[in-house]
């Protein structure tokens, strides 16, 4: 029984050690998603104190109509005359529409977290070419048209984000006022438009009209394209753009002072004009139609469809298509990688950082022939375990380059001067922390390279692997299990070492 626990006794107890570590690191992965939900607690506050993210729909024109008629009903005595109606709302998409749009990032902190709002100075030229359909028809013989006044709305995703709003039609300036008007889409602004304004029944004169608001947000910042032809430049400050929804710029230029993009996209390759007129809700930011409506699209089905997207006006009912949305597309403006991602991508190598040290204590156990405690083994496993809890909480206050630096390097001290001790010598405490700091920096570069992080981790690996079968070729393991011996090392050579 002896024999069985001097040569299984250390490794079994390393194993249930290596348990205990592994714990430790599950309880760090653990505070690390903590905050991160933290983090995000702390954007939807802004977002509920501020405004959310944000998606420009319009301008639309739209105006809202009643048919009635007299209709008889019953014969004989019970025959007698009813007014019927018919309401219905004539809306109409630009033929042209035309974006600019100047982003400036207005970073807010709620506590220690930073959150990105942005400002975006807002032009919209829009223009419809021909309106002479654009005009209300009785469907009843007799019948009876009244029709309020036409009006452009233009909405967006959370109406508390706009600082101010201009809007001029025919060059001349409308009264702007708020809500839109429209059943799905009821945040924005609308003007009154003046009959003058409005083209009249057989004429081809164009409406041309300019809008130019100062819309501020958080996340992202989309623009739904629902004229035929669309034309959108987006500039900002923001140099680590994500450009996402359902269409990506045709151009772009990104640099370390922001980044601009450009699209240009045309009737032919969205849906989102007759989505708009149908009254459908806006996709979710990079949402895609469902897939029935796509089939619908492609076999021609309703032919309504069709109809509605080759015309720059149309007259359509109000009732929102189910199943349906409206595109868009747009940039967040969030990190590319957040200090929480890298921490748990970090965290993820716990594992294989104590491994790796233990088999370089390990090695020198083994080729010097000294004894390290389990206990030491457990102290050395514990040191890498702090190193990460350092990284996340460091990270909060500090970039993550300087935080993983001062972390790193506290460990990478404290391993060698502890190793200096434990393997009897301060050249090997400077061979053990010299190997420690070469791990640090092997992760940092593989944080870094997500693309290659696989590649060379197991590079890394088959080095490490290399070296302990190379170190250890000529190593006796049944002497060394059989026999364990004291240190070989004389008292006097180990003082004078260690001094």
């Amino acid at each position: 029984m002896k024999n069985i626990f001097r040569r299984w006794g250390k490794p079994v107890t390393l194993a249930l050690l290596m348990l205990l570590l592994l714990t430790a690191l599950d309880m760090v992965s653990g505070v690390v998603s903590e905050r991160e939900g933290r983090w995000h607690e702390a954007q939807a506050g802004v977002a509920q104190s501020l405004s959310g993210a944000q998606t420009v729909i319009g301008p639309l024109l739209q105006r809202h109509c009643t048919e009635r008629w007299e209709q008889v009903e019953g014969t004989g005595k019970d025959r007698k005359t009813v007014t019927e109606e018919n309401r219905f709302t004539l809306s109409a998409t630009p033929s042209k529409l035309a974006v600019e749009a100047q982003a400036r990032i207005e970073p807010l902190h709620r506590s220690i977290f930073r959150i990105n709002s942005f400002v975006a100075a807002t032009t919209l030229d829009a223009q419809w070419n021909d309106l002479a359909d654009w005009q209300p028809r009785r469907t009843h013989a007799g019948s009876r048209l009244d029709c309020g006044p036409a009006v452009m709305m233009l909405a967006v995703g959370d109406a508390r984000g706009l600082r101010s709003a201009e809007v001029q039609v025919q060059e001349q300036s409308l009264r702007v006022e708020p809500g839109t008007g429209h059943e799905s889409h009821p945040r924005g602004l609308h003007v009154t438009l003046p009959e003058a304004m409005l083209p009249l029944a057989g004429t081809t004169r164009p409406v041309i009209a300019r809008l130019s608001i100062d819309l501020a947000g958080t996340e992202h910042f989309a623009i739904a394209p629902i004229g035929d032809a669309n034309q959108v430049r987006l500039r900002s400050d923001w140099a680590h753009p994500s450009f996402g929804g359902r269409f990506l710029p045709s151009s772009r230029e990104v640099s370390d002072a922001g980044f601009e993009a450009r699209w240009t996209i045309s009737a032919l390759a969205t849906t989102a004009p007759h989505e708009l007129l149908i009254g459908s809700q806006r996709c979710a930011y990079g949402e895609a139609p469902p897939d029935a409506v796509l089939k619908a699209e492609r076999s021609g089905v309703p032919q309504a469809v069709d109809a509605a997207m080759d015309a720059a006006a149309a007259v359509v009912a109000t009732p929102v298509a189910a199943g349906t949305c409206i595109e868009s597309f747009g940039v967040s403006f969030v990190d590319p990688v957040s200090t929480y991602q890298l921490d748990r991508r970090a965290t993820k190598y716990g594992l294989l950082f104590i491994l790796l040290t233990w088999v370089g204590v390990g090695l020198v156990e083994v080729l010097r022939r000294l004894r390290v405690h389990p206990m030491q083994y457990l102290l050395v496993g514990a040191a890498l375990v702090v190193f990460f809890l350092l990284l996340v909480s460091l990270s909060e206050h500090l970039a993550f380059g300087p935080s993983y630096a001062i972390a790193a390097g506290a460990c990478t001290l404290l391993l060698a001067f502890y190793g200096g001790h434990v393997l009897q010598g301060w050249r090997s405490g400077l061979g053990l922390g010299a190997g420690v700091a070469a791990l640090y920096g092997t992760l940092y570069v593989l944080l870094q390279m997500e693309q290659t992080a696989l590649l060379l981790g197991a590079c890394l690996l088959f080095v490490v692997l290399a070296g302990v079968m190379v170190a250890t070729r000529r190593v006796n393991w049944y002497g060394l299990t059989t026999a364990p011996a004291e240190s070989p090392i004389p008292a006097t050579e180990a003082r004078a070492e260690a001094q």
